[in-house]
């Protein structure tokens, strides 16, 4: 009797530690899933408006919103600026009443909802991507991001992408607001970088001859960093410049001057124009045709960069 007894007991402190187990994965579970999700706020409608014009939106436009609520950014695009896009909300119930709402306004063919994980979405077609997500949240999606196509705009309401620092930065009054105090909002505009690092080298006229210049470029997401030689000398830097693919870069010449450097990357080359700086310069609206070479290609800092300490919003 004594040993069916401890027998007994033994299964009940055995079955007490599986359930114990079982709810604590449970639990563990919940918190994983709770983690990176981002609570459904409606974004006011003037902000709505002011981020698509950050964004300076078009018809030519496809936009995706990440974490589309009743999808008034998406429906806004269509109705007032003509583009296309889609959205994506974890929560079903809000998916439906974005596509109702679609229909309604009457641009269901153009703006769309989906019931998806963002970060299983495919952004590829977007030219133009809307977030207002919380901010770990956005630096969980900052890789993702980062890999659009260069030239691909991002506007986020209230939060930015970590050290990632944004192009444009404003605040603006947002009347109805149903979070904070201040009825004030926060627009980010970024426009995602190309990887222009590396020494670039080119010849420019001066003086009737062929000078040899060599640029060499860091990179830091869309900082660039610059230092220039003419024929081995150093000479200054005054601007360097990255939006998406387009570089620009302002140097001081001997006999020409402030002169400024702007095109496309295209493969190792760039293309582009040069022309004076200064606009009392009696060649400043003259343009000249304009390449440069990579001689040498590198790494952008945030690109070889460790991945970011990614922290629930709200903790230190």
């Amino acid at each position: 009797m004594l040993i069916q007894m401890r027998q007994i007991h033994m299964q009940i402190m055995a079955g007490t530690m599986l359930l114990a187990v079982a709810v604590t994965g449970l639990n563990t579970a919940v918190q994983a899933q709770d983690f990176g999700d981002t609570p459904y706020v409606q974004t006011p409608q003037n902000v709505v408006d002011a981020m698509l014009e950050t964004a300076k939106v078009t018809s030519k436009d496809y936009v995706i919103d990440l974490g589309s609520g009743d999808g008034r950014m998406i429906i806004t695009a269509a109705k007032k600026r003509g583009a296309r896009g889609f959205g994506v909300d974890l929560d079903k119930r809000l998916v439906r009443l974005a596509n109702d709402n679609a229909r309604k306004a009457g641009v269901a063919d153009r703006a769309k909802f989906y019931a998806r994980d963002l970060f299983e979405t495919d952004l590829s077609p977007a030219s133009v991507i809307t977030i207002y997500l919380l901010p770990e949240v956005n630096l969980m999606a900052r890789g993702k991001l980062l890999a659009l196509a260069p030239g691909t705009r991002i506007v986020s309401h209230d939060y930015g992408i970590g050290d990632w620092l944004p192009d444009t930065e404003y605040e603006m009054d947002a009347p109805g607001k149903p979070v904070g105090r201040s009825q004030k909002s926060k627009v980010l505009y970024w426009v995602v970088p190309d990887i222009v690092a590396g020494r670039w080298t080119w010849t420019v006229d001066i003086g009737g001859k062929p000078q040899r210049v060599e640029l060499d470029v860091r990179q830091n997401f869309q900082k660039l960093e610059a230092t220039a030689k003419l024929e081995g000398r150093t000479i200054p830097v005054e601007q360097a410049k990255l939006t998406g693919r387009r570089i620009e870069v302002t140097l001081q010449l001997p006999e020409r001057g402030r002169v400024t450097f702007s095109g496309l990357r295209i493969n190792q080359a760039i293309e582009g124009e040069m022309r004076a700086a200064d606009k009392d310069s009696k060649n400043a609206n003259k343009a000249a045709p304009w390449s440069a070479v990579r001689i040498e290609l590198r790494d952008a800092a945030h690109v070889i960069a460790p991945p970011p300490v990614i922290r629930e919003f709200g903790t230190p």
